[in-house]
């Protein structure tokens, strides 16, 4: 009995494997004594399939990442997503634990921007409501839109790669980028900013009546520097050590830091009507300081405890 066995590196309908056992029963009379009636057929769909030579093209493009050798054909490469210019195979391992690095680097990134948008409309939205003089100018949103995009996006690019990704398991290619442990994060953490920073407004509200300038001074600077500390709850998602390791790694990180700190400063010491703020003293200065930092110390002391009842892959 004839038997033919198609494999092929895509899907196949009904019709066209009909269509395939007609072409193929045309051909069964050249075998002597055979006809039609006796070929069987049996097909295969979505089989990944290997060529040599210059047919490497096919599966280059049929693969999830397609990698070639820098010394292989000029075909080979433009098909492929990874080109490997020093022909080693060690790269491999390389480039994921890169990919794998910049992908929770830009999930800390999303961390970060949704956490303090999520605070400011709803800050913004019910100050305005309650007919609260509007807490942010359109000046200082955007002090804070450039520190939320330009300083936070330096901030977390320049963190090195952590080897220990490596130990998790491959995630999804459609799993979405903002995951549970990210919604929680940002849910819990914007409900804090809300909370304290409406518990300002409603506070002067109810003692002095509308908030003076020097208020609408210190609720600028508790709200940047909200963001300021929780800046390491972002770069602390995920990982296995304390915010506080690795400074020497991290020093790209800790110096925008100081520049979003200093840049503050001078904004509320010399940005007068143009920021709507007055001076402070250097006591405001340091309850402003030192009652925000509780965010990233509480955030610090959470992400150790759960390290410790659940470790992570790769942790030690």
């Amino acid at each position: 009995m004839p038997v033919i066995h198609t494999h092929v590196s895509v899907p196949t309908t009904a019709e066209q494997r009909d269509a395939l056992k007609t072409a193929f029963g045309q051909a069964i009379p050249a075998v002597p004594g055979k006809s039609e009636g006796w070929l069987m057929c049996l097909f295969e769909s979505d089989v990944p399939m290997y060529f040599g030579g210059t047919n490497d093209a096919p599966a280059l493009n049929f693969a999830n990442v397609g990698l070639s050798m820098g010394s292989g054909t000029s075909v080979a490469k433009d098909a492929s997503d990874i080109t490997l210019l020093d022909d080693s195979f060690a790269s491999i391992a390389a480039a994921v634990m890169w990919g794998r690095s910049l992908y929770r680097n830009i999930q800390r990134f999303v961390l970060f921007q949704l956490t303090i948008n999520f605070a400011a409309i709803i800050v913004v939205f019910v100050g305005s409501i309650f007919g609260t003089e509007m807490p942010l100018t359109v000046v200082q949103i955007l002090w804070v839109n450039i520190i939320m995009d330009t300083f936070a996006a330096l901030a977390m690019a320049s963190l090195p790669p952590n080897p220990a990704v490596m130990n998790e398991p491959p995630r999804p290619k459609d799993e979405f980028i903002i995951t549970p442990a990210m919604a929680r994060t940002i849910f819990t953490c914007g409900t804090i900013f809300v909370g304290v920073l409406l518990g300002m407004l409603f506070y002067w509200r109810a003692t002095t009546g509308a908030p003076n300038l020097e208020q609408l001074t210190v609720f600028f600077s508790v709200f940047v520097f909200l963001q300021f500390w929780n800046m390491f709850n972002a770069k602390g998602f995920e990982a296995c050590h304390s915010v506080l390791h690795d400074l020497r790694g991290s020093r790209t990180f800790f110096l925008v830091l100081l520049l979003i700190a200093v840049g503050q400063v001078l904004i509320v010491e010399f940005g007068g009507p143009v920021f709507r703020t007055t001076p402070l003293t250097w006591v405001q200065w340091l309850e402003v300081i030192g009652y925000t930092s509780l965010i990233a110390i509480l955030g610090d002391v959470v992400r150790s405890i759960r390290r410790r009842i659940r470790p992570r892959p790769g942790c030690r």
